[in-house]
Formats: C-alpha cells, sequence, structure tokens
C-alpha cells in the first residue's frame, strides 16, 4: 500500500494544478492561454505543476503600480479614530464639569488679561 502513495501524491497534485488553473483569470496566467498551461501541467506532471505555482503565485508584472489595497490602519493613524476619541474627550469633559484641554480658560491670565487691583477689566 505504502509504495502507491508517491503515484497517488502525484496524481493530487497534478489535478489540483489543473483546477487551479482552470480558476485562474488572465493575469495570472502572466500571458499564456489556460489551454497552455493545462498541457504543461499535464505532460509535466511534478515539473510543470511547480512551474505552474511559481508564476502564478509571483508579483504580477503589470508595468504600472495599480491601487493596493490598504491594510488596517493603526489608531494613531487614522483621522476618523482620532476625530471621535476627540469627541469622546469633550463628552467626558463636559459630563465631569472640568475644563476642556486645549479651550480657553477664563481663570488663566495671559497679556491684556489682568484686573485692575480694584476688580475692574484693565483697558
Amino acid at each position: 500500500m505504502l509504495r502507491y502513495l508517491p503515484l497517488v501524491l502525484v496524481v493530487a497534485f497534478t489535478v489540483y494544478c489543473v483546477f487551479d488553473v482552470l480558476g485562474s483569470d488572465e493575469r495570472t496566467r502572466r500571458g499564456l492561454p489556460a489551454p497552455v498551461w493545462l498541457l504543461v501541467v499535464l505532460a509535466l506532471p511534478v515539473l510543470g505543476g511547480v512551474v505552474w505555482l511559481v508564476v502564478s503565485r509571483g508579483t504580477p508584472r503589470t508595468g504600472t503600480a495599480g491601487p493596493r489595497s490598504r491594510g488596517p490602519v493603526a489608531p494613531d493613524d487614522d483621522p476618523e479614530f482620532l476625530f471621535r476619541l476627540e469627541q469622546e474627550q469633550r463628552r467626558r469633559a463636559r459630563q465631569e464639569g472640568t475644563p476642556e484641554q486645549g479651550s480657553r480658560d477664563d481663570t488663566a491670565e495671559g497679556p491684556g488679561t489682568a484686573d485692575a487691583p480694584d476688580g475692574k477689566p484693565s483697558a
């Protein structure tokens, strides 16, 4: 029974490669039509399948860099997340009654805001 294992593996690998060729698109096939790839995979069972997998899994040569799908964005790089975070901080500050960070504090004395000794604002 064990002596048939290599034959079964070769047949399974060839069948996998045949279905992979049939399910591939033109860009994956690198310009060769599907019948040519099928011929290569079936004529050279192991070598043809390995060549197909190497060629089809490589980066496609398109000549121009197309739009790439962006992966997940880190939270500190996501403007929408930062906006929601700031809104949440403001909401919490209002609920707690504490002044918001970055807002004008009426008790802070800056240039031209000092009161005169009699309590009247200076001009």
